[in-house]
């Protein structure tokens, strides 16, 4: 995380300090920054140059409307996977002739929007989603313009809740159906076949998955070119992975390294779909301690950002690096094992759950009541998936950009939380 350091013993966003932006707008607090989201997107625009792909950001690793104006502003299109995220593609100033649209239980509502928003390409996930493509294009007189999302049963190594690419995940066809469906597309004028989709999940930290499926994407958009498909995309998703911990994971030429080639030679185009990739590591956390505690044979650090501003940790056994803003002792290269000058604590959260931890058996120095600590890597997949369980409002967001900082979502308060609620009087 470049755009993150330490400097004289506090935590830097770019030129700002952390612990002025948190006097500024309380905690918990999201910050945001710029020049990492930039520059972590030209790091794939250059990578896969060769290839003049069109980049999708994904919208549901963070969909806060300055960072989606910010991706179109550097030239990313976007991939959405609800009529929700297109809606806020279109209040971005987003091009929506280059969305793809993805998801595996999209609505006739949803279909019409993508259909009257002229996107890119549906990535179809079964059967009974082509025929109510086809359906909906007739009723409005349009042809739809589809990928068939094909799952190409490869292992990535990720996590059981996180893979989409083995059979037996609710996404995708199975590949052996790809003629089948492909021929049934091409008998029906009111669908075309632009392109084949796989996503094979994330984070992924290996390029062989990639290599594995750009090989077989090939083979079968030459086979559908053989039956008289004018069929040109490869979408390949996202999933590239990052560091959460130290440099577990390639960068993005790596992964370019073994899809451009093939992409090039087969003549085909190519769409990519990252997220995390671009975000994840351009965002922290701040939170408050509130309490400690000894009990159980165990200390516990309190604070006040939890498990419904930040599931990953309880919904995955997501590792996130953890670290006062301002601490006693400085910032490890490994953040796993054994520190000197610190011991290993639970932190934990004020939600009613059990499972509201973001560390166990964490080595931290010491904290008291009041100091800050960041948790690192959560610009993706932390304010999208958040909630306001146990009734908490949600934290505001902030994006810095050099020595600047303003505000791009405000801190929710009472009144939000029962503003669309109604009893009877």
């Amino acid at each position: 995380m470049d755009h993150f350091e330490y400097r004289d013993g506090e935590l830097f966003c770019e030129e700002v300090r952390i612990a002025d932006l948190a006097a500024e707008f309380g905690t918990p607090l999201w910050v945001y920054s710029q020049n990492a989201l930039l520059s972590n997107l030209r790091e794939i625009q250059i990578a896969f140059a060769d290839a003049e792909p069109v980049i999708c950001y994904s919208v549901k690793a963070n969909s806060n409307l300055s960072i989606l104006k910010l991706m179109n502003e550097a030239g990313s299109s976007f991939d959405v996977v609800s009529g929700g995220e297109l809606y806020r593609v279109q209040q971005a100033g987003g091009d929506t002739t280059r969305v793809a649209f993805a998801g595996v239980g999209k609505t006739d509502a949803e279909i019409r929007f993508g259909l009257e928003s002229n996107i890119l390409m549906f990535n179809v996930e079964s059967e009974a989603e082509l025929d109510a493509i086809a359906a909906v294009a007739g009723d409005m007189g349009v042809v739809a313009p589809v990928a068939l999302r094909l799952n190409p049963n490869i292992d990535a190594k990720t996590h059981a809740k996180t893979t989409t690419g083995k059979k037996g995940n609710k996404f995708g066809i199975d590949i052996e159906r790809a003629s089948e469906l492909a021929a049934k597309v091409l008998a029906d004028g009111r669908l075309s076949l632009v392109g084949i989709h796989m996503h094979l999940g994330s984070p992924i930290l290996t390029t062989e998955p990639y290599a594995m499926a750009v090989k077989k994407g090939v083979e079968i958009v030459n086979e559908f070119r053989a039956a008289g498909h004018d069929t040109n995309w490869i979408n390949l998703g996202g999933g590239f992975g990052i560091n959460y911990k130290q440099n577990e994971a390639p960068p993005a030429k790596a992964f370019a390294d073994v899809i451009v080639p093939a992409i090039r030679e087969a003549g085909c185009r190519l769409a990519l779909e990252p997220g995390r990739f671009i975000c994840g590591n351009a965002g922290v956390l701040i939170s408050s301690v509130t309490f400690t505690k000894r009990e159980g044979g165990k200390l516990f650090v309190i604070q006040d950002a939890a498990m419904n501003d930040l599931v990953r940790p309880a919904m995955y056994d997501a590792f996130h690096r953890i670290w006062p803003v301002k601490p006693a002792v400085e910032a490890p290269d490994d953040y796993e094992g054994e520190i000197p000058g610190c011991e290993p604590v639970d932190v934990v959260g004020p939600v009613c759950e059990s499972g509201d931890v973001l560390a166990k058996a964490r080595w931290l120095p010491e904290t008291s009541r009041g100091d800050l600590i960041c948790t690192f890597s959560a610009g993706a997949y932390g304010t999208t998936m958040s909630s306001n369980y146990n009734s908490r409002p949600r934290g505001a967001e902030v994006m810095v950009s050099g020595g600047t900082h303003r505000i791009i979502r405000r801190r929710e308060t009472y009144e939000d939380l029962v503003a669309n609620e109604m009893i009877e009087s």
